[in-house]
């Protein structure tokens, strides 16, 4: 049944293919920018993926005017008003964002301060507090998992005060996303499994939680078919070009559905465990999902039912009965998980992390009962409910 009401945007263009970095200089000319920087980190340039889009600006009118390589992986307002600085002194005119999750959200703040002027980002911070569409800016992503190249938030941290700021304005978006696969081949199997498993809950919470629509849905199903049949393949042959490219378009269709959808408990537990105990995000996402799906087993069960499908195939899911669906959906996120610890050691409770000690498990709860992403949810959760799937995660 229809919902009777919701909405569902995403403006951002998608260039997608093994060549795609070549079409840049184009799209930036057709915005009217000749001078683009890019904001990256010392390790993406240091393996060499800059010398990728550097090459395909060889042969046009527009140069890369400047590179800004000193992103930190926990950006600050410091390294934003750095970049910005250093964007005024080149005379840039836009933005390629060329990195992970951190590089994306600081040129997205990079942007605002060189866009509306000063050194103050903390007065746009929140949401909707930007007056006007910004510089022509571009992504890169060279993960396939936070889907930052088509959301609208960033977040950013304010290192004198020990807090993280969030920010949230359609403007922020990216004019396009470049999805090429020669960003990711590189990747070393760990950071490609948590990733492709950050991408996964992405998608799965997108299709499972309150803020579902049809058309959010489409997307998610669809990253979810690919993940579930590229991830395995990529981390048995890295240098699988089509698998890598499969795997950064549902990255991408992830961060569509779950920027219009939501997330839900697996985000709330993983934002309070990587804020306490430090742990990566994908590494959270992968560990904390099949006991959140089986504690709201009993309210949505029908939803997470259909996950099998592309989660499975046709074949397994017709041969399952209907009623044991959605068991067999978390079984096979389960059996994937274990694939993936076989192949490289991904954690998949908390005692193997090595980094959580049970005392810690009542602050995680304090922290996630007052998470936002917990009021997407399907099911009401309570710190005792927390503490339960605290419990079965230990491991």
């Amino acid at each position: 049944m229809s919902k009777p009401y919701y909405e569902f945007f995403c403006p951002v263009k998608v260039i997608a293919g093994h060549k795609a970095l070549e079409n840049i200089p184009f799209e930036l000319k057709s915005l009217g920018a000749k001078k683009p920087m890019i904001i990256t980190d010392k390790g993406v340039r240091a393996v060499g993926l800059l010398t990728h889009l550097e090459e395909s600006f060889a042969a046009a009118e527009t140069e890369v005017t400047a590179i800004f390589d000193d992103v930190p992986p926990d950006s600050s307002l410091n390294t934003v008003r750095a970049a910005a600085q250093a964007f005024r002194d080149a005379g840039c005119d836009s933005i390629i964002a060329v990195g992970g999750g951190s590089v994306i959200d600081t040129s997205k703040a990079v942007n605002i301060l060189v866009t509306f002027g000063g050194d103050d980002l903390l007065a746009y911070s929140g949401a909707h507090n930007l007056p006007h569409p910004m510089k022509p800016f571009f992504v890169v992503p060279t993960t396939s998992g936070t889907g930052s190249e088509v959301t609208s938030v960033a977040v950013i941290s304010d290192t004198a005060r020990d807090l993280k700021i969030p920010f949230a304005s359609y403007f922020m978006m990216p004019n396009a996303a470049v999805l090429d696969s020669r960003m990711t081949l590189t990747l070393p199997p760990h950071i490609t499994a948590m990733t492709g498993m950050d991408a996964m809950t992405h998608a799965v919470e997108a299709f499972t939680c309150m803020a579902a629509n049809p058309i959010s849905d489409a997307y998610a199903t669809a990253a979810i078919k690919k993940i579930s049949a590229n991830l395995l393949k990529v981390l048995d042959n890295p240098s699988d070009a089509d698998g890598r490219l499969e795997l950064a378009q549902a990255s991408t269709m992830a961060g569509i559905a779950f920027s219009n959808a939501m997330v839900g408990l697996v985000h709330s537990l993983g934002h309070a465990t990587g804020g306490v105990c430090h742990l990566p995000h994908g590494l959270v996402m992968n560990l904390y999902m099949p006991y959140v799906l089986e504690y709201n087993l009993d309210t949505n069960g029908d939803r997470i039912a259909e996950l099998l499908l592309p989660l499975a195939g046709a074949d397994v899911y017709s041969a399952t009965p209907a009623a044991e669906r959605a068991v067999k959906a978390i079984a096979t996120i389960r059996e994937m998980r274990d694939a993936i610890y076989d192949r490289c050691k991904l954690p998949r409770t908390l005692q193997e992390t090595g980094k959580v000690s049970r005392e810690q498990l009542p602050l995680i709860a304090d922290q996630a009962i007052n998470d936002g992403s917990i009021i997407f949810n399907p099911k009401e959760t309570d710190r005792a409910d927390l503490l339960a799937i605290l419990e079965r995660a230990w491991g």
